[in-house]
């Protein structure tokens, strides 16, 4: 069986394309697929961008309202999920969360360089293949406080799109 094969269109920054890894988290992987389906992505923003950590989005819009997405148990070791053993390399895509083990929804991070201390914490669930220049473009803008945040871009960077490329 072939991963499923995404892209993620940001508008001004280009295409990040990822392949997902249903074998180390299927119902993460079920679940964003049947996201991006929906078109729940479009419009969306990385709420939180923090250099040589992480790109996090799909949980706000532009005008930083926060959309609602059904949670998920958690695929991750610490949470008894033994066969997630991916971990947060460079370009890795993982579910965010709250303290809850099983509150992650729609909100998802891109690695932008290695974590290890989320190894076996967060549901690691892809990786980039491609568009790791578009990464770091929007690993590098501009942030500021805004809400709980204090890593939120001075200029949205919003995803205009994620569709699935093969599947």
């Amino acid at each position: 069986m072939k991963n499923p094969i995404i892209k993620i269109t940001v508008r001004d920054f280009g295409e990040m394309t990822a392949e997902l890894y249903p074998e180390k988290a299927p119902n993460t992987v079920k679940n964003f697929l049947s996201l991006i389906d929906s078109g729940f992505f479009s419009g969306m923003i990385f709420h939180r961008v923090i250099k040589g950590f992480m790109i996090q989005g799909g949980g706000f819009n532009e005008s930083f309202e926060q959309q609602h997405a059904d949670a998920i148990k958690g695929e991750f070791i610490a949470n008894g999920f033994m066969q997630n053993d991916l971990r947060h390399t460079r370009g890795v895509l993982s579910m965010a969360r709250t303290q809850d083990p099983n509150s992650a929804s729609s909100q998802f991070f891109v690695m932008h360089k290695d974590a290890p201390h989320l190894d076996a914490q967060y549901a690691g669930f892809g990786k980039l293949t491609d568009g790791f220049d578009v990464l770091d473009a929007i690993a590098n803008v501009k942030t500021g406080r805004m809400g709980w945040y204090d890593d939120v871009p001075k200029t949205p960077v919003v995803i205009d799109k994620i569709e699935i490329i093969e599947q």
